[in-house]
């Protein structure tokens, strides 16, 4: 039992550090691709924090698979280049009996994901979708520049001629006021000052000596012109401040449990079928020579002229193609709307099953490689990673096309890359196999080279 905690001990501090690495690597990723949507817009460091943190959520239901394939690369790796699979495998403990405690940790790993995943997930994805939308809705503040029109304002146009840095004092203020439909207001001012409420619902306007000219839009004859020595305008500045809305707003399918979807699920193969069954009463009403609609229609060409007839008859062919096609439309629409929800399900179960995956096809490379060191460990998941994702993202658009089943759309990586460590895994105690990538050192820089090196050393 001893030996056996100490296989499991030396897999859990590479899968910690893969854990933390690759979420650095990823959340960097998520930063720099919204980096433009969040500088400039005035936010809270908790609201910045709180979007990180939905977004860790699918973060970490990729990362947890990625990192039980390179902990198992590195530990057997490690102690396969230590020779310590040999000593093992010389008291007569098999590659088999070595990775029982390991593979048993994965299973628990791929609970615990999959619980995440259905339970947790969901909701971090709804959160941070809506927290997304109101990030977006927010302008950023406001920034007023001599000789040019603002517009950021709703309704509001302002021009001012000069700003003076130390005191912020507006100089040759004009505003044109479009709040009201119906009238058109004008106000000039010699300075003024700007600043927001203390809510930061309202942009208030301080204006000194100035006028206000009003006009009506349907009464030519209608004007108006002020003269004031102090005059206050209050805009609405909403857009300028960060609401945040409720969490109870539709929700797509990355949104929902399995228990979710499958309740949609089952109300859409209801639908489906009143759909078809519509689309073949429609079909026979049209096609079929025994139908009501076929008898009358003959009833009516005995009757009537030929140039009656055709027109008739073309007629009703093209009622009968739009009944048809929307019947049809229908069907397909409603068997798409299934099959996304489908692929979502299985994927929600097919992403932990690849921790067992990994953890088949990790064991026995790592102990053909010999090399327990994160570069080869990075090197060698990465092809596995391409694989199992093109796969994935390549089954997810084929399954909810409808081209093959959700089933075979989602589980087909794990069935490959499951089948081939199973194969390893047998070939490998069978006898002894190593890899050898010397061949490709011809390609690869010196410098990485020479640091994998001192890294293996």
């Amino acid at each position: 039992m001893i030996l056996y905690r100490y296989i499991l001990k030396n897999h859990l501090w590479p899968f910690v550090f893969a854990v933390f690495t690759l979420t650095g690597i990823f959340l960097l990723q998520f930063l720099m691709k919204f980096a433009d949507r969040l500088v400039g817009k005035g936010l809270g460091f908790w609201i910045v924090s709180k979007l990180i943190v939905y977004n860790l959520a699918w973060i970490f239901v990729l990362v947890i698979p990625m990192s039980v394939l390179i902990s198992a690369l590195m530990a057997f790796g490690n102690m396969s280049q230590q020779n310590e699979i040999t000593i093992m495998k010389a008291t007569g403990t098999s590659l088999y009996k070595m990775i029982l405690l390991p593979l048993a940790a994965s299973i628990v790993i791929a609970f615990l994901l999959f619980l995440f995943n259905n339970y947790v997930l969901p909701d971090a994805n709804h959160k941070a979708k809506i927290l997304m939308e109101d990030i977006s809705r927010k302008k950023p503040t406001l920034s007023l520049e001599p000789g040019v029109f603002s517009m950021e304002v709703n309704n509001y146009a302002i021009l001012v001629k000069g700003i003076e840095k130390n005191s912020n004092k507006l100089l040759g203020v004009k505003i044109y006021d479009y709040s009201s439909p119906t009238k058109l207001n004008i106000v000039t001012a010699r300075e003024g000052k700007i600043f927001f409420s203390k809510d930061q619902s309202k942009l208030i306007m301080d204006l000194k000596s100035g006028e206000i000219h009003e006009a009506d839009t349907y009464k030519k004859d209608d004007y108006k012109k002020v003269i004031f020595t102090n005059h206050r305008i209050t805009m609405d500045a909403s857009q300028f401040t960060f609401q945040q809305s409720g969490m109870n707003g539709p929700r797509g399918d990355r949104e929902l449990s399995t228990e979710d979807m499958n309740l949609i699920v089952d109300s859409l193969t209801v639908l489906l079928n009143d759909y078809k069954k519509q689309l073949a009463d429609e079909t026979n009403k049209f096609f079929f020579i025994d139908s009501e609609f076929v008898k009358s229609a003959i009833r009516f060409n005995k009757l009537q002229n030929k140039n009656l007839v055709y027109e008739r008859a073309l007629e009703n062919i093209r009622v009968a193609q739009n009944v048809v096609f929307a019947n049809s439309r229908r069907v397909e629409v409603s068997q798409n709307r299934i099959n996304e929800y489908l692929v979502e399900i299985h994927k929600k179960y097919a992403l932990p099953a690849a921790c067992i995956v990994f953890l088949l096809i990790g064991a026995p490379l790592g102990v053909m490689v010999r090399k327990g060191g994160f570069g080869t460990a990075g090197s060698i998941s990465l092809f596995f990673f391409i694989l199992y994702w093109a796969f994935l993202i390549g089954g997810e658009k084929l399954g909810n096309r409808g081209l093959i089943s959700p089933f075979w759309g989602m589980w087909a990586a794990n069935v490959v890359i499951g089948i081939s460590g199973i194969l390893l895994t047998i070939k490998t105690v069978k006898e002894t196999l190593s890899l050898d990538f010397s061949s490709l050192k011809k390609i690869i820089p010196k410098q990485l080279l020479i640091e994998q090196e001192n890294e293996d050393s």
